[in-house]
């Protein structure tokens, strides 16, 4: 890679990082993802909790939502968690693909524990009980690899892998995009619509300037019985949140497209630097 194009992508990469790490702090003006926003409402995280298990609570008050608001990290936080029947469910949506999760999901839940720990003696004869965890993420992004359900494990970034390791933690992620999981979409219709308002705004951004894609995405839900009443009720923040996310994600895919075509560059400069020693050698090896 020639000097000039190495500095052009260098300085492309780090106006897209200080964009995505700039990001995050714009979000404390808007509140939440439209995610955050719509299970924040205790019915609509009661009904995606009992999707994903199977159960079929009916009171929205046995919830505890604790969001993490401090917890960030890298410049993002956890969605949603709460507590029911002694479990601590941190619940996630994601529009990338992000190996780390399990890294982040460890702060967060260290985080909670502390919180839940705090006054009470870790030196005692008596064991602190604490709330069984449970990581799920769940995905829409554009990514057609991604299967309907995955794991994700801490210990898949260890340096030294071992079999058995002493720290462990495991993160479920669920497709929810069209075609994907469609037991799960039609247990929960809340979640079956914010998938389809997510997919009519994409749909959209490819037609007109976002500003009028949100709008329309918006006004064609509440016409059509997809999220009306919560869209009705927040339409002014849910435009306004609906643009940075897609802003934001549009930013992250510069920026992995940057790091690509880096290391494409990187690959071809270190095959050419292999290809001249090898050449070097055989003919020092002739003479």
């Amino acid at each position: 890679m020639t000097k000039k194009r190495q500095e052009a992508v260098q300085t492309e990469r780090t106006l897209i990082e200080q964009t995505a790490i700039e990001q995050p702090k714009a979000n404390v003006k808007y509140k939440d993802t439209i995610f955050r926003m719509l299970f924040s409402e205790p019915e609509h995280l009661l009904s995606l909790y009992n999707a994903v298990t199977g159960k079929d609570y009916r009171d929205p008050d046995a919830l505890n939502v604790v969001t993490l608001e401090n917890a960030v990290y890298m410049g993002m936080k956890n969605d949603l968690a709460f507590v029911l029947e002694m479990g601590m469910y941190l619940y996630e949506h994601q529009s990338t693909y992000n190996p780390n999760i399990p890294l982040r999901d460890l702060f967060y839940i260290a985080s909670e524990y502390q919180a839940l720990a705090d006054g009470k003696s870790l030196y005692s004869s008596g064991i602190q009980k604490i709330p069984t965890p449970k990581f799920l993420v769940f995905y829409n992004g554009l990514d057609r690899k991604v299967p309907d359900r995955m794991e994700l494990r801490l210990s898949d970034a260890y340096e030294n892998p071992v079999d058995e390791p002493d720290l462990e933690l495991k993160v479920t992620m669920l497709n929810i995009n069209a075609g994907h999981n469609e037991e799960l979409m039609n247990s929960c219709h809340v979640l079956q619509e914010y998938a389809r308002y997510v997919a009519r705004v994409r749909k959209y951004v490819a037609e007109m300037p976002l500003d009028e894609a949100v709008e329309r995405a918006v006004t064609e839900c509440i016409r059509e019985g997809i999220l009306a009443e919560f869209l009705k009720k927040n339409h002014a923040e849910v435009v306004k949140v609906s643009i940075f996310e897609y802003d934001k994600e549009k930013e992250e895919k510069k920026l992995r497209k940057a790091e690509y075509e880096y290391g494409r560059e990187q690959g071809r400069e270190e095959g050419r630097e292999e290809g001249r020693i090898e050449g070097e050698r055989s003919g020092r090896t002739l003479k």
